[in-house]
């Protein structure tokens, strides 16, 4: 009877922890034009608030639970990109936009804190600091803003905790993505990359594309009636390979190098084609590929990939025409969505996993949605005082507009003033500014303790263009704030786009997107004067303490007071040492002299 009771107890336990959290993965291959690969690894984790609370921690990594616990954080995004999505070429972006952040790293949270001076934004950035090996320690009240509308929780907030949640905005666009984020990323999974999709996630492939972004998305997730809370936590990697540059052996090409000149395959049919001109020919939708050729490895089993009720789910899906070749390894199962073209397999438990896409003509390509928005953001101008900011934003709707809100963060260095904003349309001149731009929110920046913070909210016409511009000035910094390269310049954050949502043109939610960086040139002094003004000063002071110290320490005596030198017996002392030395040479004995004379 004690058996059965604890067998029963035993399943019981197993059933309420596969109801208590839960882990699946999914990895989303796309072809795009120009012979590029869209993958998207998904990773989400699920845990209930309860056991989140009590420190119960099993999918969701102890490490990160312990440190959104001590900074009292509800709701954290975190961002890690590089590189540009090339938007005309590759249409909208994955997950909406929101799944990707600006150059850089980008950072923001929600934190419960009774007033605005006990938040605990400064511990959060350095515990994530020292968890994901960036300088996240680095975004201090001048890299810090609060956004008013740009960002809205995601995560289900009970009312009585909404009005303490402070949100903090941060970004380091100088910060430079490596593998030494890659691993802490890969450490949060529950295989730690060694199964599963993540084993396909290498540092030389993944930095080697041409754009790439790693998010961590931690959000509380609430029923209507609040019943059964739970802590979902989201960890996705995005980025697109070239397939021909990636086919390459690394081992033959550890740095990456353009293909020599009698090695390209050139379009003939261009007229300025010669033997000195060639302009390649795109045939890298045409090949084909394997996963081992794209990524350098092969998927090793599955992780967890299961649901609660024990039975395999697909961790692999591609989107390509059904009428398209695909082999797989033994033991896989496929599944077709006609409708959608798109395929998925559920991996293999243990056996390694290979798929091979075999050549495919132009036309195979799924076509993706076009973008809701253009934007391009740059710098006008010239000289070291003053300057401009210019950003186009371009509807491609031919019969609606649209509407979002555009969120900028200035270094405070560069002060813009407000009162040469202007909204202009470039291909509609009779629409008005007032029409376009439709609120403001300005908070000026402080020296050396916050950044200027900008959101607009603007809304542009169907098919139509808008320049907006604004000057600003350049203040001179002191020569100690200056980093080492300062003639390379200082990076300004990108503009963070909100598309509003909506539900007539069904876009039931946001959506986001951000511009590039921006390269800004300050007056930059001379960093050889100090070095020039020190060794003069080293000189000066070295003739002038030689100089006294001769003056303190040298005695002077007159002439006449000196003794003078008897050379008569220096005459002597010189016959006596050449005596001796000349009995030496002749070998006479001068202690048996010497005796004798004693005699």
């Amino acid at each position: 009877m004690s058996r059965l009771y604890f067998c029963i107890l035993s399943l019981l336990l197993i059933a309420l922890a596969l109801a208590d959290s839960e882990y699946n993965e999914r990895l989303v291959l796309e072809p795009l034009p120009q012979g590029s690969l869209l993958a998207s690894f998904n990773f989400r984790s699920n845990a209930s608030l309860t056991s989140f609370e009590k420190q119960h921690f099993r999918y969701i990594p102890r490490s990160l639970g312990q440190i959104l616990q001590h900074a009292k954080t509800k709701e954290l995004h975190l961002r890690f990109s590089s590189g540009r999505w090339d938007a005309e070429s590759w249409g909208a972006r994955p997950w909406g936009g929101v799944k990707e952040g600006g150059t850089g790293v980008e950072l923001w949270a929600w934190v419960e804190a009774d007033t605005d001076e006990e938040y605990k934004w400064i511990t959060l950035n350095h515990a994530l600091s020292g968890l994901f090996c960036a300088s996240l320690n680095f975004i201090d009240s001048t890299r810090t803003t609060r956004p008013l509308t740009a960002f809205d929780p995601v995560g289900d907030h009970s009312q009585t905790a909404t009005p303490k949640l402070h949100l903090l905005h941060g970004t380091l666009p100088r910060e430079v993505v490596c593998t030494e984020n890659l691993t802490p990323f890969l450490k949060l999974l529950p295989c730690k990359g060694k199964a599963g999709i993540s084993t396909l996630l290498d540092g030389h492939k993944l930095f080697d594309a041409s754009w790439q972004t790693m998010s961590v998305d931690v959000r509380p997730v609430c029923p209507k009636d609040e019943s059964s809370c739970i802590v979902e936590m989201e960890q996705t990697v995005n980025m697109v390979l070239d397939i021909e540059r990636s086919k390459r052996p690394y081992a033959d090409n550890p740095i990456p190098r353009p293909i020599p000149t009698e090695e390209l395959i050139c379009d003939t049919s261009k007229p300025y084609s010669s033997l000195d001109a060639c302009y390649p020919l795109d045939i890298s939708t045409a090949q084909s590929w394997s996963l081992s050729d794209i990524f350098g490895r092969l998927i090793k089993g599955s992780c967890l990939a299961t649901d609660t009720s024990g039975k395999p789910t697909e961790s692999l899906c591609i989107k390509v025409p059904n009428k398209h070749r695909i082999d797989t390894s033994e033991g896989s199962i496929e599944r077709i969505d006609p409708s959608e073209d798109e395929r998925c397999y559920v991996l293999p438990s243990t056996e390694l996993f290979e798929m091979t896409l075999h050549q495919q003509d132009n036309q195979a390509v799924v076509s993706r949605p076009i973008p809701p928005l253009y934007a391009s953001r740059s710098f006008t101008g010239h000289g070291q005082e003053r300057g401009g900011v210019q950003t186009l934003l371009t509807n491609p709707s031919r019969d609606a507009p649209i509407s979002f809100i555009y969120f900028e963060t200035l270094p405070w260095f560069m002060k813009p003033y407000i009162h040469t904003l202007k909204a202009q349309s470039i291909t509609s001149l009779s629409s008005l500014q007032e029409d376009i731009i439709t609120s403001i929110y300005y908070r000026p920046a402080l020296d050396r303790q916050r950044g200027t913070q900008l959101e607009l909210q603007i809304t542009v016409p169907p098919a139509s263009t808008v320049r907006l511009t604004y000057d600003f000035e350049k203040a001179i910094l002191r020569y100690t704030e200056y980093p080492p390269d300062a003639n390379r310049g200082f990076d300004v954050a990108p503009a963070v786009i909100r598309i509003l949502p909506d539900p007539s043109r069904q876009r039931p939610e946001a959506e986001y997107l951000r511009t590039t960086s921006l390269l800004l040139s300050l007056p930059t002094p001379d960093f050889s004067m100090p070095y020039n003004v020190i060794i003069l000063t080293s000189t000066v002071m070295a003739l002038a303490f030689g100089s006294i110290y001769n003056l303190l320490v040298r005695r002077f005596v007159g002439a006449d007071e000196v003794e003078r030198y008897d050379w008569g017996k220096f005459k002597a002392k010189i016959r006596g040492r050449l005596a001796v030395l000349r009995d030496r040479l002749l070998g006479r004995d001068l202690h048996a002299d010497h005796e004798k004379k004693i005699q």
